[in-house]
């Protein structure tokens, strides 16, 4: 094997591992705030929290995402390896902190438990098999990215595919935030009143058809980019 593809692969171990650990770290911190604030178990509405709580909520939740960036601009060498790094890493983190609550808390009860996904710019929720299968077509896509840099045949995504990429990740994100947004009426919502609608907010409707359709435009993105090659 080549150095370099030797190299690629030892990166990619590491960063499976370090994402794999973020996903229980990650875990454990809601294992914690569980345990204090919904001792007989997680439901819609949330508990209030105080506005300080919810501020570094918010900024624990900023700052993974610099983490998982961060870890994909030090493995990649250049822009598709570090675009690819970074998905790889989110998704492995997402996908396993969902393995290490059920194996700790026996949570989700099913695919369709809903769960509270992110707070920037407004809340994000939905059905806990829409973050898995958001969090696949990241792996799918990665995986593209990394088999095709692996083989030296490494290609530019054009401009027709960044479109769809954008348009199609718009779409999962405001299928996550709909629900919450009809409930509120706010598009983007991080200030105390957010803090006060969500202790009083359950989740009604996901809008799958928006979140399929935003997945559909991914595929086609990935499935141009492979045709490429």
């Amino acid at each position: 094997m080549p150095s370099e593809q030797h190299k690629l692969l030892r990166q990619l171990l590491w960063l499976i591992a370090f994402s794999i650990a973020m996903g229980f770290l990650e875990a454990a911190v809601v294992v914690y705030l569980r345990l204090l604030y919904y001792p007989n178990g997680f439901e819609f509405p949330l508990v209030p929290l105080d506005e300080r709580a919810g501020v570094v909520e918010i900024l624990r939740e900023a700052a993974t995402v610099v983490m998982l960036i961060g870890v994909g601009v030090l493995a990649g060498k250049n822009p598709r390896q570090r675009l690819a790094f970074f998905l790889l890493a989110f998704a492995i983190w997402d996908l396993f902190y969902y393995v290490f609550l059920k194996v700790i808390l026996d949570w989700p009860s099913s695919w369709l438990t809903w769960d509270i996904l992110f707070l920037i710019p407004a809340p994000w929720v939905g059905p806990v098999l829409s973050a898995v299968i958001a969090s696949i077509t990241m792996i799918i896509f990665a995986s593209a990215i990394l088999h095709l840099e692996f083989q030296n045949q490494s290609k530019r995504i054009n401009g027709r595919e960044w479109t769809l990429i954008a348009l199609g990740s718009l779409a999962i994100i405001l299928s996550w935030m709909w629900d919450y947004i009809k409930y509120s009426g706010r598009l983007a919502d991080v200030s105390r009143r957010a803090l006060e609608a969500l202790s009083t907010y359950i989740p009604d409707q996901f809008n799958w058809w928006l979140f399929l359709a935003g997945e559909m435009l991914l595929l086609v993105a990935v499935f141009l980019y492979w045709r490429r090659r």
